[in-house]
């Protein structure tokens, strides 16, 4: 999705992939890998040099488009939940347990 977001960027602005890594100090073919969703999870830096050439924030572009279903679905109240869950000590597989126990619960229900 980042790659996507890059590319969509890039091209509005009228920039080529050669102009846009050359701008920001990364390698064309990471760029390229990163656009083509070979790469998915690119560095904090690099996010960092391309955002500033394309002119918006690296949380901008880490971002789901504003306005998405998901962020409807991921509230205040949501985050708070989970920053909650990670204070309390709650890792990643405990709270998918959870999550899967009440999908089971659910369906035994129906």
């Amino acid at each position: 999705m980042i790659g996507e977001k890059i590319k969509r960027l890039r091209m509005e602005q009228g920039l080529s992939i050669s102009e846009l890594a050359n701008e920001a100090g990364v390698a064309k073919s990471y760029l390229s890998s990163i656009e083509r969703s070979i790469q998915k999870n690119p560095s904090i830096q690099f996010i960092e040099k391309i955002s500033s050439v394309l002119g918006v924030s690296a949380d901008d572009l880490i971002r789901e488009t504003r306005g998405s279903k998901m962020d409807e679905q991921l509230d205040e109240e949501w985050m708070m939940i989970v920053q909650d869950a990670i204070k309390y000590g709650m890792t990643k597989e405990q709270f998918r347990e959870f999550v899967d126990f009440h999908k089971w619960r659910t369906q035994q229900k129906d």
